[in-house]
């Protein structure tokens, strides 16, 4: 699997309280190739509920991954974005957000009163981004099928933290740990 090969070559930095790693798949450091992005998004498809109504995944790294499973599957894609737009007709939620990287608000547009939506990201850390994801789905009226995440850091418990304040499981493809200027990808 290609992103075993990435995260066993990929750079360990500190991100604040944190150690995280600058590689192909969250960083295009180098560059994404398409047939990794292929072979993770067909990894989570495989494990999906294909009979969803919508895909959410938040605007930055958890954006490509999310695109490919939507143009795969033909389920339509709702991003939480950094920024608010201004048009009344626009049915949009905020998001706090409270994670690894980042403090502040997302904006969800496009989930509707009874959907059923599946969450897809690159990376589970602390499961700031999935737990805000699912109160915002929730706050809408629709039902979170499922949370697929590529990769999942270990030492942040991100895990634990989404199903005790969500009830819900994250499904990882692979699941890696990091130390100071080492990965090492957990196999299952």
């Amino acid at each position: 699997m290609l992103l075993k090969e990435i995260y066993r070559n990929a750079r360990v930095v500190s991100s604040g309280n944190h150690l995280t790693t600058v590689n192909e798949f969250t960083d295009q450091i180098p560059a994404l190739r398409p047939e990794a992005l292929i072979e993770v998004a067909y990894s989570i498809i495989r494990k999906m509920d294909l009979s969803v109504d919508k895909i959410v995944t938040e605007e930055d790294k958890g954006a490509p991954l999310a695109t490919a499973i939507s143009l795969f599957t033909g389920i339509p894609l709702a991003i939480a974005r950094w920024y608010p737009y201004s048009l009344n007709e626009v049915n949009q939620h905020r998001v706090n957000l409270s994670s690894e990287y980042f403090e502040g608000s997302l904006y969800l547009n496009g989930v509707c009163e009874g959907d059923r939506v599946t969450i897809i990201d690159d990376t589970l850390s602390t499961g700031g981004t999935a737990i805000s994801l699912v109160e915002s789905i929730r706050s809408c009226g629709a039902e979170v099928s499922g949370i697929f995440c590529a990769v999942e850091k270990i030492q942040q418990n991100g895990r634990n933290n989404v199903m005790n304040k969500t009830g819900l499981m994250v499904n990882s493809t692979i699941k890696i740990s990091i130390e100071q200027n080492k990965v090492t990808v957990i196999e299952p």
